[in-house]
């Protein structure tokens, strides 16, 4: 079994998000990077059915030099191949993602793609099915648990939807992309990281694609202020306190 893993080199955003003074772009100068946790999750799921059914593990990324970082992350964690297309800074939309993708699987072999549901950082859920479409493959989205065997449906993946389990039989090859918490994705070793750190990576230079949507400008929503306020103090307060609390209907 051949599998691919798509991730992606997203921020590490723990607090506060600002945006750069021409609003393009997230400001990073104080996060780290690390990948989605979908993708996490997707790369788990690889390592796992090739620990049970044999063959290899190959992890792409669409992105600048730097996130070799991340490739030699999801290596430490037991892939066995690194693939870096590399941009030159200019944005990649959908469509092009997914064009550089399929030029990649058409020059392998691979019987199954996995990406993460959607990428932390843009949520636009839709690289995994262009890239079905630009193949030709079948595909399912949002998938929490998946088997993968010889016989002719080859995957069957399922999901939950409102409440009810949906079960898909595909053959392979495939496309799929799996949602969090498929898995419990394990923590890298060691040894896993000496391995990754020596790996080599696989570089080519996609050609950027423009395409018909234009950036126009990214905005922090305004979040609500909450104020405190004192109601005084010691048994003063008691009064204030008891109109509060009968004001929330706390009291009957």
């Amino acid at each position: 079994m051949e599998i691919l893993v798509c991730i992606k080199r997203v921020p590490t955003v723990g607090g506060k998000i600002a945006v750069t003074a021409d609003g393009q772009e997230v400001d990073t100068r104080a996060s780290g990077f690390s990948i989605s946790p979908h993708e996490e999750c997707a790369v788990e799921e690889a390592v796992q059915i090739t620990e049970r059914a044999g063959g290899s593990v190959s992890v792409l990324t669409l992105g600048p030099p730097e996130a070799v970082e991340q490739l030699r992350g999801a290596l430490a964690l037991g892939a066995h191949r690194a693939v870096l297309l590399e941009t030159d800074g200019r944005e990649f939309g959908p469509i092009a993602t997914a064009a550089a993708i399929a030029a990649e699987v058409r020059s392998g072999s691979y019987d199954l793609v996995l990406l993460g549901n959607e990428a932390a950082d843009t949520g636009d859920y839709q690289v995994g099915v262009r890239l079905a479409h630009e193949l030709g493959w079948p595909v399912a989205t949002g998938i929490k648990h998946l088997s993968v065997s010889s016989s002719p449906d080859g995957v069957v993946a399922r999901r939950e939807y409102r409440g009810v389990e949906e079960a898909y039989s595909l053959p392979l090859p495939a496309v799929i992309t799996v949602k969090e918490g498929i898995n419990l994705p394990r923590y890298p070793s060691l040894p896993g990281r000496l391995r990754a750190k020596r790996a080599a990576v696989d570089t080519s230079a996609p050609a950027h694609v423009a395409e018909g949507l234009r950036k126009e400008t990214l905005r922090v929503p305004e979040s609500s202020k909450h104020q405190a306020s004192v109601l005084g103090e010691g048994v003063d307060a008691v009064p204030a306190l008891v109109r509060v609390l009968e004001e929330w209907g706390v009291l009957s």
